[in-house]
């Protein structure tokens, strides 16, 4: 129900004036009209395609237990699984097109490949860490195993004797050292083929992702023919650490190089119009917006150092005590002490190489929380709001 409302318009020509009476209609709520429904949220499926959803996968895996394990001799939680992943899609599909079109019924498909794979994956990540765990537990329990060396400790001693002190301390110093190198190389090679740019910046980029897929016994033997055997240098931490950023450099590189492309180009053109150089607006301008960006890139220059075995085992060698001189002989570290762990024929040694293991994946899990606080951008402190007493007397008015 409308109400109707006469307006009259005057138009004034060259010849004269023309009246014209237009009509305004006022829309009036309907008072018995039922009460609106709330929409649901766009992509947030009902309960019915939930239901269907569920359904579907619940009644793949009855009918691929029957065919794995009944009718065909295909025993085994393998066979299960795959059988299920193929009927669950078929089923899912078959459903969905039931009461939907077939952008629908590809959309449910993609999407149960999607979510399969992404369960693999973690599968796959969960029984690692838990099968690595699970073989190291016992020399996690004595508080030595974490602060003394293997200085005078046999194989086959208790874990109550000998400890990675020292190989924790070993990939420390050679972390920071190869940390300190890349971080400024690598973010500067960024800036360089980002802001800078010209013919030169392509054969860097080209160099760059070139050496991203450099395996990392070439790095290794670089710097053992480099530094150790043309210059005459020692094996030592120093030169594992130098191995160590030959590997984390073109990742950090190329994943800063990435970050700095995503900046907003009206960010730089801002700055330069308020007068500021090229050099303050990478500094104050697009370095700080892209550091979140920044330390993500350092995150996987370090993941990649970290657990690199052979340029460290050709660069620094194996130590059993405590060295805090980087140039000062060969230096431990996990990935080393790991590796020659799990060598051992004897079971102790072995139990102790995973017990390394499970302290090497808690370093890289505490470094990346560390680096992700730091990463955050700083929150906008909450202050209270204050309303005038003009603002209160026309509210309550």
């Amino acid at each position: 129900m409308s109400t109707t409302q006469d307006r009259t318009a005057h138009d004034t020509t060259a010849t004269g004036t023309t009246t014209r009476t237009a009509t305004t209609y006022l829309p009036v709520r309907d008072l018995d009209a039922p009460p609106a429904v709330r929409r649901a949220s766009l992509g947030r499926p009902t309960a019915e395609e939930r239901f269907t959803v569920v359904g579907a996968w619940v009644g793949a895996f009855a009918l691929a237990w029957i065919v794995t394990q009944r009718l065909l001799p295909l025993a085994g939680p393998a066979w299960l699984l795959v059988a299920w992943f193929v009927l669950g899609l078929v089923m899912s599909a078959v459903t969905t097109s039931m009461t939907g079109r077939r952008v629908d019924v590809v959309d449910r498909v993609v999407s149960g490949v999607v979510t399969s794979g992404a369960l693999v994956v973690g599968a796959a990540l969960v029984s690692t860490v838990v099968f690595v765990v699970y073989r190291g537990w016992e020399p996690l329990l004595h508080l030595n195993f974490f602060i003394d060396d293997m200085a005078g400790v046999g194989p086959r001693d208790p874990f109550d004797r000998g400890g990675i002190g020292h190989a924790i301390l070993g990939s420390a110093i050679e972390l920071g050292i190869a940390i300190a190198v890349t971080l400024p190389l690598g973010i500067g090679t960024a800036v360089f083929m980002t802001e800078v740019g010209g013919r030169f910046a392509v054969v860097v980029r080209t160099i760059v992702e070139a050496m991203t897929a450099l395996p990392s016994i070439v790095a290794g033997l670089f710097v053992y023919t480099v530094l150790i055997v043309a210059l005459g240098f020692p094996r030592s931490g120093f030169a594992a650490a130098m191995a160590l950023s030959v590997m984390m450099l073109p990742i950090i590189a190329r994943a800063a190089d990435v970050v700095l492309r995503v900046v907003p180009g009206g960010l730089r053109e801002a700055s330069l119009a308020l007068g500021a150089s090229r050099w303050r607006t990478v500094w104050h301008v697009v370095l700080p917006t892209a550091r979140p960006g920044l330390a993500t890139a350092l995150i996987l220059g370090v993941a990649r150092g970290v657990g690199e075995t052979s340029p460290v085992l050709l660069t620094s060698g194996v130590a059993t005590f405590f060295v805090t001189d980087p140039t000062d002989g060969v230096m431990n570290s996990l990935p080393l002490y790991i590796f020659k762990g799990a060598r051992s024929p004897e079971p102790m040694d072995i139990e102790r190489a995973f017990a390394a293991a499970t302290v090497l994946l808690v370093l890289v899990l505490v470094l990346f929380v560390i680096a992700r606080l730091v990463a955050r951008p700083p929150r906008a402190s909450a202050r209270p709001r204050r309303t005038t007493r003009a603002k209160r007397t026309a509210e309550e008015s």
